[in-house]
């Protein structure tokens, strides 16, 4: 029996698309026949695979048009991995839905005629939460959560579990999370090392050990409509999706199953911003309450195109001997902040 694994994050820019293309890429050239199911109306998965399709051969005209399954799904240049491509048509699906009979059960039926022919269905959803949204976890099994190495990521996250949450409890489906991945990874800046710590430590589910790290390839890869492995093989992302594909066939042997918390208790320190109740040590010291200047009392009296260390503004005397980040944003005017 296939795994179906839904996509998803309510955040659009996270990486949804890239992680689909990439991770049934990896799947296939690892020996496990594959199926991408492209279910989101921008069909950028589609597009970044170079899909050819005829306008009628699209996972919207299965689903509602009456097109028979073996003319939409397609064969790839890659062994072992085949796709059924959106368009823009895909959009008008979210009114005919309405008026179907288990509405939100469409794209599940769908994949239950081919599920035995595949070890792994992998479900791009896009960033909306409606009717499209809801047929892509309930046909799923399990669900992989992008989540941008950035600040606003962190916002999201609770709304997300909360609908994961919905599915469960009102649908009566039992989806898993299975695990949070994080994406746009730079080790070499602190806040992308930070939010990743803190999503380690508070996430109530499995976090991938791999990080998908800022990648040029993985940017340009879709434009040559290929996925990673076949654009820049040694490159740092492709390497990242390789070993996230074989951390989701190694399974789930070690992962536990969490209660999603109550709300107040996810990201509790960290929802009005991640450095609240945080200190941290640089090389150079750590950051204290910059000191106030008003902006009507600054002269940038500018000599030889320098402005002189005492008229700058706040910004450039944030370093200190002691201190944490919340004194630090709390000091900020408000022009600066």
């Amino acid at each position: 029996m296939s795994r179906v694994i839904a996509i998803f994050n309510q955040k659009g820019g996270v990486g949804k698309t890239t992680t689909a293309m990439n991770m049934s890429g990896y799947f296939a050239i690892l020996g496990k026949k594959t199926l991408l199911i492209d279910f989101d109306p921008q069909y950028n998965t589609t597009i970044g695979l170079g899909v050819i399709h005829e306008p009628s051969e699209t996972i919207y005209h299965a689903l509602l048009a009456g097109q028979q399954i073996d003319r939409v799904i397609k064969r790839t240049y890659l062994a072992r991995l085949d796709v059924a491509p959106a368009s823009q048509d895909l959009a008008g699906a979210l009114i005919e839905l309405i008026e179907v009979d288990d509405r939100e059960l469409v794209l599940k039926k769908f994949i239950d005629t081919v599920r035995d022919q595949y070890d792994f269905i992998v479900i791009d959803l896009g960033p909306s939460v409606n009717l499209l949204t809801v047929n892509g976890l309930m046909a799923a099994d399990e669900v992989v959560i992008p989540v941008q190495c950035e600040y606003y990521s962190l916002e999201g996250i609770q709304q997300l579990l909360d609908t994961v949450n919905l599915i469960k409890e009102n649908l009566g489906h039992p989806l898993k999370i299975s695990g949070a991945l994080l994406t746009m990874y730079d080790k070499r800046e602190r806040l992308s090392r930070d939010i990743a710590r803190e999503i380690r430590k508070r996430f109530p589910y499995k976090v991938y050990d791999v990080e998908i790290p800022r990648s040029v390839a993985l940017a340009e890869s879709p434009r040559f409509q290929k996925p990673i492995m076949l654009y820049a093989p040694q490159s740092p992302g492709a390497v990242a999706y390789e070993e996230l594909a074989k951390e989701i066939i190694r399974g789930d042997e070690n992962q536990k199953e969490y209660v999603i918390p109550p709300k107040r208790d996810v990201f509790e320190t960290i929802s009005s911003h991640p450095y609240v109740e945080k200190s941290y040590e640089y090389e150079y010291g750590t950051y204290v309450p910059a000191v106030h200047v008003k902006k009507e009392e600054v002269k940038k009296e500018i000599t030889n195109e320098e402005v002189p260390t005492d008229t700058k503004a706040p910004l450039v005397l944030m370093i200190h001997e002691e201190g944490n980040f919340k004194d630090f944003f709390d000091s900020l005017s408000p022009e600066n902040k």
